[in-house]
């Protein structure tokens, strides 16, 4: 039987793993979806995902491509399948046929990230936001977000010695926003770079609480040095939320 190309969608609780990406000795996403995938399909099968989140960050929508020999009967009981296999932690959503060089990196033309800061204690719900009992000015940190938008160059807020060709991304938006006893920092980028979320969280709250000023933020830009930015905000409270990717890639089953 012929192998075909097919995208998995999937959703994650973070916190018992050490990020998406399989590692030695610890316990990834990765992991254990190609486990799974492996021994439903009674093949060794391999998974190449949308990016990496680091530990403890969750992912609301995750996507990630596999190639496979799959009859029609078993593919549609396939989404059940994995889920009865996979821990609670973990939820798959669907699976799709793709064309043959679809990438579930590659392809991904825009990623949302949302992070969540509580300023009640909620013991129900310490594993998904970041307690911080003064808020910061929102306002504040929403206009320091327009510099953020303009921004091209992430170098400053992407993790040190982080092994990519460039620092370029395209921010679509980025911005603050209030709900009930939270608030919510949520950006779009066509991509990101190891850490970027946390750090500009971070120093957005600089901005919120204060401790900088919008010069400073422009200066901490354009001075290319992680050291100079904001701390990196805690993982638990950060969620990949969407991937968009073009329509043309799907085939229909």
């Amino acid at each position: 039987m012929e192998s075909k190309r097919y995208f998995i969608e999937f959703s994650y609780d973070g916190t018992a793993f050490h990020g998406w990406q399989k590692q030695p000795n610890a316990i990834s996403i990765q992991e254990l979806i190609e486990d799974g995938l492996s021994n439903l399909l009674r093949c060794k099968t391999s998974v190449v995902g949308a990016g990496r989140t680091d530990a403890g960050v969750h992912a609301r929508q995750m996507f990630a491509h596999f190639n496979a020999s799959i009859n029609k009967g078993f593919f549609k009981e396939l989404v059940y399948l994995l889920n009865s296999y996979l821990p609670k932690s973990i939820n798959i959503m669907s699976v799709k046929r793709v064309k043959t060089t679809a990438h579930a990196r590659f392809d991904a033309v825009e990623r949302t990230y949302k992070y969540y800061i509580s300023t009640i204690k909620d013991p129900f719900n310490n594993s998904y936001h970041y307690f911080m009992k003064n808020p910061p000015d929102i306002d504040l940190m929403n206009e320091a977000s327009k510099i953020i938008i303009g921004c091209k160059d992430f170098k400053s807020f992407s993790k040190s010695h982080s092994d990519v060709k460039t620092f370029i991304c395209e921010i679509k938006n980025a911005f603050w926003y209030q709900k009930d006893n939270q608030l919510i920092f949520s950006i779009t980028s066509n991509r990101f770079l190891r850490n970027m979320v946390r750090s500009i969280v971070g120093t957005l709250l600089e901005i919120g609480f204060k401790k900088i000023t919008f010069e400073d933020l422009k200066k901490i830009i354009k001075s290319r040095d992680r050291s100079r930015a904001g701390f990196s905000v805690p993982a638990n409270g950060l969620f990949l939320t969407k991937i968009v990717y073009p329509s043309n890639i799907y085939i229909r089953q």
